[in-house]
């Protein structure tokens, strides 16, 4: 029972990495390209990075979108066969 609730916390865990990775590799990147042109134009207003981010992560969720469903649909799958007890 604990080696199966071990596997499942990991399985669970590497599907978060997976399903969150690219909307905040997205986030990451246009953050740090919008805080080195601020840096360089030497403007630090505070509001500046969020629309490009929103921007960023909108478009990383409409092209990678389809792909998170399917990962999180085979998770779920994967979750409730592997489960003791239960049956479709």
């Amino acid at each position: 029972m604990d080696a199966m609730l071990l596997r499942v916390t990991q399985e669970t865990l590497r599907t978060v990495l997976l399903i969150a990775g690219p909307a905040l590799a997205a986030s990451l990147l246009v953050g740090l390209a919008v805080s080195l042109v601020q840096a360089a134009t030497q403007i630090q207003e505070q509001t500046l990075t969020f629309v490009p981010k929103l921007l960023a992560v909108g478009i990383t969720l409409a092209l990678f979108g389809p792909w998170m469903l399917r990962t999180l649909v085979e998770f779920c799958r994967n979750l409730f066969l592997t489960l003791p007890g239960v049956s479709f």
